[in-house]
């Protein structure tokens, strides 16, 4: 797939930092409970942390419990991309952002209680946060 944002991996490997690029760009995973993100509850917006795209409404958050910050949908349809991930002996569905591509988590069906039934799970270092003016 082909996306909005185009750049070379030493050109994000040069702009995200060591951590945010092993998650944005290779798919890792910050340990559980250790993200910035998790315990947020001010209205706001979340956006890619690699191209700063629209994703996610606070209004979306929930407490799964799972220790990543929760959100039961994206922002659009069309913001995420998602992806059959096959990887580590299982079959999960990776989130990627739709504007450059880059990885910010999972969804899971067992967002129990939720509007949609889903968990997005996605990982802090992934995600930036401003909040709605006061």
């Amino acid at each position: 797939m082909s996306y909005s944002v185009d750049k070379t991996e030493d050109e994000w490997r040069e702009e995200l930092g060591e951590e945010q690029y092993a998650v944005l760009r290779q798919a890792a995973t910050e340990r559980a409970w250790t993200g910035e993100l998790l315990d947020e509850e001010r209205a706001g917006l979340y956006t890619c942390g690699a191209c700063n795209a629209e994703l996610f409404k606070s209004g979306t958050k929930f407490d799964s419990g799972c220790g990543w910050p929760s959100f039961y949908e994206s922002i659009r349809p069309d913001a995420v991309e998602l992806i059959e991930d096959r990887s580590l002996g299982m079959v999960r569905t990776e989130v990627r952002c739709a504007n450059c591509g880059s990885h910010l988590g999972h969804v899971f069906p067992d967002g129990f209680g939720t509007p949609t039934g889903d968990r997005y799970c996605m990982n802090s270092i992934a995600l930036n946060f401003t909040p709605d003016a006061s």
